[in-house]
């Protein structure tokens, strides 16, 4: 008798943060779910940094948490200290952080996906898939075991032909005291897939009772924490553990550089491209040679461990260079390492090879999620997890697939970025890459996402109904600021205290509210709106998405404008199979990327990097035939 006998819907292979996420979301949606991993005791494992969010990370930690994942809840529940990251600039740019309770992060999504409706779980290496006529029905493991499925979302993260290096040591792995997987690579390269190598790093994990903290810059958290989840799960911290910072010095660099011609980066052995705006700190050493410091920030592991994480010190360099190093570093006098840092290099496969599902184009059912893309950062990865997990579902049952534009999720703007443009360096998300910022903010996710993921069966009907409830108490504040007016001689003491310029006869107060200089603290000064905030019991995530409203309401709206002009480009449908070749107005790079890519709208293929708007009007022209 075999170990499987039915036919899954869906088998994810890894449970890291993409992992869990397609599982739970597949099987929340009513799929028959296997998880397989090489090891249950690691699921949900952060093997870099203890936190989750950050710049635009947060936003998609939020986004996740609005289409109904668990990484949201998840960091709530096990976060040690909260931050809302560039507080000091406009909405757009505010990103929430958590330092996270590493154990606790990782048996929390255990006891979540073990209490998941049709959910399994297995414990061994898939070393193959199984494929019939470009369809996935299944796959192999290392015992010889074979698990029929309907569909496979890989989420192999740095395991796939995983390689350590410290120093000039290098050890197969995927993670520091675990194994690489092989098999899987060769079997994609023979099926036609092309792949390449990347390369992650992460710093020492030092003994925190070893360090001299009275040295190093305390670094608490917000005031007032606020939370991930839109759920009622979930509360804000009632007590915060503090971080620390300190920094090199040119003695600590000069000691590191000794090591260099032993690095594996520098000698040769690394020749993968790793992660642009993380580097190492061999790498800022040699980048930013003009820099006579670097920050390190001092992160504690969780509430009751002992075991630091030196955010900042990222190293391949051998293990003595390290320590002799860091003893250099104020504060660090008489550290002593858990373990050395290290660099791992690992497959990863272009992500034009996949739709905006993020299934395959060349294997039917097959899903890529992770940082098998290329992409870096637990939350990137969580992201595309959900993302494949639900369409893997939906593919299955029959059901048109859910995807998300770029002005609708900072999801839509990394699926479509990875898709479209690919990747040769490891992708991290900002603010930046997003155009449509001001509309995806971390206040707004539930508003933007969660009527979507209704729809489509994931998010419950009690999230709907908070959202719409918090939607209608933030509109009809907006829509009192808008009626009600306010005399000059109840608001110029204010405005002068503020140094705005003071009012000569009354006028509403949504005009008063949109000046830069004037706060919700202020409006709340007058009796007409502490009784209105009162009568209702308005809650500070209402007040501050109302503000927001008010205050950048003409960015709004010019977003607004600009995304409908995009959604009519992505109403031009291009055909399954269009030849390119025949269109004899296109230039040859753009003819070249688009039956490379074939981008399923004219404007996916406006975004291809080669393709110029002489091109796009060309193909508008033969479209409109």
């Amino acid at each position: 008798m075999s170990l499987f006998s039915d036919i899954y819907d869906v088998v994810v292979v890894g449970a890291g943060h993409a992992g869990c996420e397609a599982a739970a979301a597949a099987a929340n949606m009513g799929s028959k779910t296997l998880l397989v991993t090489m090891n249950l005791q690691t699921i949900a494992q952060m093997s870099c940094n203890p936190a989750m969010g950050g710049i635009a990370k947060g936003q998609i930690v939020r986004e996740i948490d609005a289409l109904g994942g668990y990484s949201g809840i998840v960091s709530d529940l096990t976060a040690i200290q909260f931050k809302m990251l560039n507080k000091s600039k406009g909405p757009a740019m505010w990103s929430p952080r958590v330092q996270s309770d590493r154990m606790r992060f990782a048996e929390e999504w255990r006891m979540r996906l073990e209490n998941t409706p049709n959910l399994d779980f297995y414990q061994e290496m898939v070393t193959g898939l199984i494929v019939k006529d470009d369809r996935i029905t299944g796959v192999k493991t290392s015992l010889g075991i074979e698990i029929k499925c309907k569909s496979v979302v890989l989420t192999n993260g740095t395991f796939l032909n995983g390689l350590i290096h410290i120093g000039d040591k290098q050890f197969g792995g995927g993670r520091a005291g675990e194994r690489a997987v092989t098999g899987i690579t060769e079997q994609l390269v023979n099926l036609g897939f092309d792949t390449g190598r990347m390369k992650t790093g992460t710093p020492p994990r030092v003994d925190g009772r070893s360090l001299d903290f009275s040295k190093m810059v305390i670094q608490p958290g917000d005031e007032a924490p606020e939370k991930f989840s839109y759920s009622s799960i979930t509360s804000p911290l009632k007590e915060q553990r503090a971080c620390h910072m300190t920094y090199t010095s040119p003695e600590v660099h000069e000691l590191l550089k000794e090591g260099f011609d032993r690095s594996p980066m520098f000698n040769g052995r690394i020749k993968s491209i790793g992660p642009r705006y993380c580097p190492s700190i061999e790498d800022k050493i040699n980048r930013f040679a003009d820099k006579d410091r670097h920050q390190l920030f001092v992160e504690p592991e969780g509430w009751n461990t002992c075991e630091i994480y030196v955010n900042g010190f990222s190293t391949s360099l051998p293990e003595d260079v390290q320590f002799r190093a860091l003893r250099s570093v104020v504060g660090f006098e008489n550290v002593k390492f858990f373990r050395p840092g290290y660099a791992i290099e690992y497959d990863y496969f272009p992500p034009t090879q996949l739709t905006h599902t993020l299934e395959t184009k060349i294997v039917d059912g097959l899903f890529f999620a992770g940082q098998i893309n290329g992409t870096t950062g637990y939350e990137e990865a969580a992201s595309q997890g959900l993302m494949a997990g639900m369409n893997a579902h939906l593919k299955v049952h029959e059901k048109d697939p859910f995807m998300l534009r770029r002005d609708e999720a900072y999801i839509g703007v990394l699926i479509d970025d990875l898709i479209t443009k690919g990747t040769e360096e490891p992708y991290r998300m900002f603010t930046s890459r997003a155009e449509y910022r001001t509309l995806l903010r971390q206040d707004n996710a539930d508003e933007r996402l969660t009527p979507l993921a209704y729809k489509v069966g994931l998010a419950s009907e009690e999230r709907l109904r908070a959202m719409e409830h918090k939607k209608e108490q933030s509109d009809d504040l907006v829509s009192f600021f808008r009626k009600t007016s306010i005399a000059p001689e109840e608001v110029n003491p204010i405005l002068e205290e503020r140094g705005s310029s003071k009012m000569k006869q009354s006028d509403k107060m949504f005009k008063v509210f949109s000046r830069p200089q004037i706060h919700l603290d202020d409006m709340v000064k007058f009796k007409e709106v502490a009784q209105y905030v009162a009568d209702r019991d308005l809650k500070k995530d209402v007040l501050e998405q109302a503000e927001i409203k008010i205050k950048y309401s003409g960015y709004i709206e010019k977003e607004k404008l600009n995304a409908d002009k995009l959604s009519r480009l992505e109403n031009i449908k291009i055909p399954a199979n269009f030849d390119y070749s025949k269109l004899k107005s296109l230039s040859h790079e753009a003819k070249e990327k688009l039956s490379k890519i074939r981008p399923v709208t004219i404007s996916q293929a406006s975004r291809i990097s080669g393709v110029s708007p002489s091109d796009i009007s060309v193909m508008l022209v033969y479209m409109g035939r």
